[in-house]
């Protein structure tokens, strides 16, 4: 792919790699250093290697090459291979993770380890409520 913009596609492969530099994303997309500056100097990114990420993590290639419409490729509601589903929605997962910034991570991951609080408090007074009324089922006898 060869067009004025290529630097912007480079930008937004930093974005979907979760990567800030230029030795980052090249180490992310396994090229050497060389390679990617070899892409710049040219204003040129393989038009291939656009394609795999974009199938690989669930990006919208109009987002990818072009900074059009959601970042996110449509996918079906429903699949035949529940894997597969599985490993679709865990790449789209990840692709809206990697564009988040670290603060962002941060209160998600909060977030989250606090629901897996409250289940496992939810779960502990679940089963302290079941003691509870075998006692009394047992003391009213």
């Amino acid at each position: 792919m060869s067009s004025k913009k290529s630097q912007d596609v480079l930008t937004r492969l930093k974005l979907v790699t979760g990567t800030k530099t230029d030795a980052s994303l090249s180490s992310a997309l396994q090229i050497s250093p060389q390679t990617l500056s070899s892409w710049k100097g040219r204003d040129s990114t393989p038009y291939s290697l656009c394609v795999d990420i974009a199938q690989a993590r669930g990006i919208s290639l109009d987002w990818l090459l072009l900074g059009e419409g959601p970042i996110l490729r449509h996918t079906p509601a429903s699949t035949p291979d529940d894997i597969q589903e599985s490993t679709t929605r865990e790449n789209t997962i990840l692709a809206l993770w990697r564009l988040l910034n670290e603060d962002d991570r941060c209160a998600i991951q909060n977030a989250l380890e606090e629901k897996w609080r409250l289940r496992d408090m939810e779960l502990k007074l679940s089963e302290m409520a079941s003691i509870l009324a075998a006692l009394q089922h047992s003391s009213d006898t």
